[in-house]
C-alpha cells in the first residue's frame, strides 16, 4: 500500500463519463435502531439525496445498492441493487453487487450516511491511481484507511466476485490485498463524517438548523 497526496484540484482530463458511482446503502443499520439510514431525512431530504447531489459532477452515471425498501430507493430514478447473496452480507457484498451492474472502467463507491463528500472526491481518488497505477484508490484520513471511500478499475470485477462468493466479507481487508494506493484527506476530514447513531442524527440536525445552533466547536457525540 502506497501512500498518496493531493492538493484537490481537479484535472482537466478527469474521466467523468467513465466514472459509475455506487452509493452503499444496503445495511441494516443496527446502530440507528433498523433504521435504513440512506432514508432518515436530513434537512428534508433522504440522506442518500445528499450523497447523490455531491457524485452527479463527479460520475457519469450512478447506482444504488440497497436490500431493502427497494422501490423507494427506486423512486429516485437510478437502479438500485440488491445484494447477490442472501442476508446483509456487508458493503464488499454491496461493492460487487454495483460492480455487476456496472461495466464502467471505474466505480467509485461511498456510504450513503456521508452527507457531506468532497466535491473532488472521485478527481483527487482517480488521479492518485493514474499515478500510481494502483487497481484501487482509497481514502485516507489522519494515518486510518477509509475502505468504503474507495475507486475500483472495472478490471478488479471477476476477483471481487469470486473473492466474495468464496466467503470474503471485510472490504478493508480485501482491499489491502489488492494494489491499492491511500489517498491522504486529511485536510477535509470532517467531509467523511458519516451518521451511525440516532444521537450522531440528532447532532447532525441541530447543527444544521439555524434556529437551533450547535455551538462552534461542539464536538460530534
Amino acid at each position: 500500500m502506497t501512500p498518496a497526496a493531493s492538493d484537490g484540484v481537479h484535472p482537466e482530463d478527469y474521466p467523468r463519463a467513465r466514472v459509475c458511482a455506487g452509493i452503499l446503502a444496503g445495511g441494516q443499520g443496527r446502530r440507528m435502531g433498523g433504521a435504513d439510514k440512506g432514508l432518515v431525512e436530513l434537512a428534508g431530504r433522504p440522506m442518500v439525496l445528499h450523497v447523490i447531489s455531491a457524485l452527479q459532477a463527479q460520475a457519469g452515471s450512478i447506482l444504488i445498492s440497497a436490500n431493502r425498501n427497494l422501490d423507494r430507493y427506486g423512486r429516485l430514478g437510478y437502479p438500485v441493487l440488491p445484494d447477490r447473496g442472501p442476508g446483509f452480507a456487508g458493503p464488499l457484498a454491496g461493492m460487487a453487487a454495483l460492480m455487476v451492474a456496472s461495466d464502467a472502467p471505474w466505480l467509485l463507491v461511498v456510504p450513503c450516511d456521508s452527507p457531506f463528500l468532497p466535491p473532488d472526491l472521485g478527481p483527487r481518488l482517480w488521479r492518485a491511481a493514474r499515478a500510481s497505477g494502483a487497481d484501487a484508490a482509497v481514502v485516507q484520513v489522519h494515518g486510518r484507511l477509509q475502505p468504503v471511500f474507495a475507486l475500483l478499475r472495472g478490471s478488479l470485477r471477476q476477483r471481487l466476485l469470486a473473492d466474495v462468493a468464496a466467503g470474503w466479507r471485510k472490504a478493508g481487508a480485501w482491499l489491502r490485498a489488492q494494489d491499492l494506493v491511500a489517498v491522504d484527506f486529511s485536510d477535509h476530514a470532517e467531509r467523511f463524517f458519516n451518521v451511525n447513531t440516532a444521537e450522531q442524527h440528532q447532532w447532525l440536525v441541530r447543527r444544521l438548523d439555524p434556529a437551533n445552533p450547535v455551538r462552534g466547536g461542539q464536538e460530534t457525540p
